[in-house]
């Protein structure tokens, strides 16, 4: 299995180091609904985890939450509300909305809060190696201290400096970053050798990998407007504090979704929920949309794509729905060479566009079977652990009830016998008003089921 690592910007053979693939992914600020961008990240990662599994590796994932911070202080204030409130409220909503999704829980899902006398360690540490220094209250780190900074986002500190949009003068060096802030007043605050104050953003992370899985973790992951400087920073402070171990051997990024051309993001307002897209769309559907391009790509939000992966969805569903042929001496369609397939595409870098085109080779393979009497048990097996491998399950967004079952059923009974009379025209009426009712039939040699 071949992966992308952004650190060295190529392909390499995926090699953990131990019995379980460590996995870190940054999580949410937890201040607003979560959105379909977050739930683009969240469902490649949950896919990318399902396939090591798949693949006979145990995995550890640790997700964290940022639960202070800035954007969290000021939208509480807004609202007049409590800060770490107003973030267990959003990180609720979180869980609800992947569980919706069907994004597997990590194991440990540390918050920044819990997690201060990890980070006041790390930068005692950090001071005492010479990599951090105090000022007015706040500790930041020494970008120049730490060698090779940039080497993950491949700039170099020059470049960085004169596309800095701010330099605090409290601070030696422009690039230099907070490991600890002063809290102003009004705004929570817990007790350190600095004074009171609150972690900086990117300490958090550092703090919760290494307390959870060890100085030097196999994947680190997140989206692409994570590299610089959220893990960069990652990088030089773990690093630094751990001397110099590598922090993580392969660094895996997600390409980001765009509404109307721009990256979706709550700080602008240009974005669809997470809710509100459940309440259009299947989660098969969305996980369909978001897998049907490479991870590493952009992707750019529109109903219409979505409308077209529900479909999809509903082409694979249909391939479970026939009944399997068992008769004795009936040929059985062989399904190796699809999973084979599925399997190359997916060792690939985890193309799970070629991994889906697989899919629906194999739904079109179990539907011919079916219409040829051939035994499909097997096949279709296949297909729903292989589509499970994805995270889709196949199963349909709503269900009539059963009194609307047998109105259906009988409407179709009552085709059947125009089309035997030949009264053409009336059968073609019900059929496209059961279609304008969103039920589809379809006429197979086992005789007309519908959806």
């Amino acid at each position: 299995m071949k992966i992308f690592n952004t650190l060295t910007g190529k392909k390499e053979d995926f090699r953990p180091r131990g019995e379980a693939v460590t996995m870190y992914v940054c999580g949410i600020t937890a201040y607003d609904e979560s959105h379909i961008g977050h739930a683009m990240t969240y469902i490649i990662f949950d896919a990318i985890k399902r396939y090591i599994r798949f693949k006979g590796y145990k995995v550890k994932h640790v997700q964290n939450f940022t639960d202070i911070d800035d954007k969290i202080i000021e939208r509480a204030n807004q609202i007049g509300a409590a800060p770490l409130e107003l973030a267990n409220k959003y990180v609720d909503q979180y869980f609800a909305d992947m569980d919706a999704l069907n994004v597997e829980r990590a194991d440990i899902y540390p918050r920044a809060t819990a997690e201060i006398p990890k980070v006041i360690e790390i930068i005692q540490g950090l001071l005492a190696k010479g990599y951090a220094y105090e000022s007015e209250g706040s500790v930041y780190f020494r970008v120049r201290n730490f060698p090779n900074y940039g080497k993950l986002s491949h700039r170099n500190l020059s470049d960085m400096i004169s596309q800095a949009s701010t330099y605090e003068k409290k601070k030696e060096y422009p690039l230099d970053f907070a490991l600890w802030k002063m809290s102003k007043p009004g705004e929570p605050f817990w007790d350190s050798p600095w004074g009171r104050g609150r972690p900086g953003w990117h300490i958090e992370c550092s703090a919760m990998a290494l307390k959870y899985l060890g100085e030097s973790i196999d994947i680190h992951g997140g989206g692409q407007d994570l590299i610089f400087p959220h893990h960069e920073n990652e990088i030089a402070q773990s690093e630094s504090f751990t001397g110099l171990i590598p922090f993580a051997r392969y660094w895996l990024h997600n390409g980001l979704m765009q509404l109307d051309k721009q990256k979706m993001s709550k700080s602008t307002g240009n974005l669809v929920s997470v809710k509100e897209a459940l309440n259009h769309f299947s989660a098969d559907a969305i996980r369909l949309f978001i897998l049907s391009s490479h991870y590493r790509s952009p992707l750019t939000y529109s109903e219409q794509a979505l409308e077209a992966s529900e479909r999809g969805t509903e082409r694979l569903r249909w391939a479970m729905t026939h009944r399997t042929n068992v008769n004795q001496g009936a040929a059985m369609l062989n399904a190796q060479p699809f999973e084979q397939k599925f399997i190359e595409a997916m060792d690939d870098d985890f193309n799970t566009a070629q991994a889906i085109a697989i899919l629906f080779e194999l739904a079109k393979e179990i539907n011919r079977g079916a219409e040829q009497g051939t035994n499909i048990t097997e096949a279709q097996h296949t297909l729903l652990k292989l589509a499970g491998t994805l995270g889709l399950t196949l199963k349909e967004k709503t269900r009539a009830t059963p009194d609307a079952e047998a109105f259906i059923r009988l409407l179709i009974s009552i085709r059947e016998d125009l089309r035997q009379s030949q009264q053409w025209q009336l059968a073609d009426k019900i059929r496209s008003g059961l279609a304008d009712l969103g039920v589809t039939i379809e006429d197979t040699s086992q005789g007309t089921r519908w959806k």
